[in-house]
């Protein structure tokens, strides 16, 4: 017993972050060990992605109206939304012309004669007007129930440039109303996180229980691709980060560590967020105004891993049925592919419907492409992991040149 009461208090002195990989371990040989069975605790992850989008909604909207009306102009706002609007742009197209090259280079739909069950409803491919319009809320109480989030952070926005016009007598009590709002929201996730290692535990036991087999099935290669295709754009992001920030990647996984076990665990951009903007805020110490606004915009509008996965399963439906694409083409497929990338939704599996999307948009036989869903969690946990960090790398970027800027007006 004594043995045991030392070990619990050495655990209780680890950070948060040790903690979960700690338990991210126990749950992948649980997984292994145990297969089918461990999808037991499933349940238990599942309550702890409920318990962060529970606290999404709210966190989102008083952070960000809390760190606008900090702001003292709104010229300060249209710069950081162009800056951190042409880094998510151009990381985009670098990661679908890096998947591109990749899946071309090693080929894995080549001979593949597998079908899988096609879904008979899809959807259609998206408006971009339809889209942009969609994008403005016309029942704010709606968008909230519905945690219609690209909706809610609009409406953030209008009401944070309204406070920020107002007179000092009104605008002063507002922004402090919302500090403590934001506060108590903020206090409310770091109460959910002390559950994260046994929810993010749960999660991985339950994820390599079911799909840890077919790892090793004849998806493999495609898996490979997917996987290490976005290891290469994950080195994109440390090579800008220390160019631009001159942050290592030592000292970055060591501050961000914990939101990328969350990805992993949860596959949910939105879910994850929470972390980030926990680690943005205590760790990263970033300008609220900044990262409030960048964080949930990039959650739904920024997806580097899932486009390296929508050229990934394309090429290889196409690879598979013997199809080549010619230089216009492939201009029109990244175009496409951005638009698409938008409506994934941040929630585990979303990402799958827009690939059947993708690929029916070029004519290509949906059966094919549907086999991925045997292991599309597998793939979403590469996906989700490296949109969030594509996030928290140009919330970065844009706040080291917001904070030069602000030093070289001093």
């Amino acid at each position: 017993m004594r043995k045991i009461a030392e070990l619990y208090k050495k655990y209780r002195n680890l950070s948060l972050g040790t903690r979960i990989m700690i338990f991210m371990g126990i749950g992948t040989v649980a997984g292994v060990i145990f297969g089918e069975e461990a999808v037991a605790v499933q349940p238990l992850g599942d309550l702890f992605i409920r318990l962060l989008l529970m606290a999404a909604v709210p966190l989102v909207f008083f952070n960000l109206l809390n760190g606008l009306t900090g702001l003292t102009d709104l010229k300060s706002l249209g710069r950081i939304a162009g800056k951190i609007a042409f880094f998510f742009v151009g990381t985009s197209v670098v990661s679908f012309t890096l998947a591109y090259f990749v899946f071309n280079a090693i080929q894995p739909g080549k001979g593949f004669d597998l079908q899988g069950d096609a879904p008979e409803e899809i959807g259609e491919m998206p408006n971009v007007v339809e889209m942009l319009l969609e994008m403005v809320p016309e029942n704010v109480f709606q968008a909230f129930a519905e945690t219609n989030m690209v909706q809610i952070v609009i409406f953030a926005v209008l009401l944070g440039i309204t406070v920020i016009t107002m007179p000092d007598k009104y605008r002063q009590p507002f922004s402090k109303g919302l500090e403590m709002l934001a506060k108590l929201f903020r206090e409310l996730v770091n109460l959910v996180l002390k559950l994260s290692p046994l929810g993010i535990g749960a999660l991985m036991a339950a994820t390599f229980g079911e799909y840890g087999a077919r790892m090793f099935g004849p998806l493999a290669y495609f898996l490979g691709g997917v996987w290490g295709t976005q290891i290469i754009m994950i080195g994109i992001f440390l090579l800008l980060l220390l160019v631009f920030t001159g942050m290592t990647p030592g000292h970055f996984f060591k501050k961000t560590g914990s939101v990328y076990a969350t990805a992993l665990a949860t596959c949910s951009s939105w879910a994850t967020m929470v972390v980030s903007l926990e680690v943005a805020e205590d760790k990263l110490r970033l300008p609220r105004h900044i990262y409030s606004f960048t964080l949930p915009m990039g959650t739904q509008l920024n997806k580097n891993g899932t486009t390296i996965m929508l050229m990934g399963v394309l090429l290889f439906t196409a690879q598979a049925s013997g199809v080549t694409f010619d230089l216009p083409t492939i201009i029109t497929i990244i175009f496409i592919g951005l638009l698409l990338e938008t409506g994934s939704g941040g929630i585990p599996g979303g990402g799958l419907v827009i690939a059947l999307i993708f690929v029916r948009a070029f004519n290509l036989p949906l059966e094919i492409a549907a086999i991925v869903g045997g292991i599309y969690r597998l793939v979403d946990m590469g996906n989700t992991t490296t949109n969030v960090m594509s996030d928290i790398v140009g919330t970065i970027i844009v706040s080291h040149q917001e904070n030069k800027r602000d030093r070289k007006k001093q």
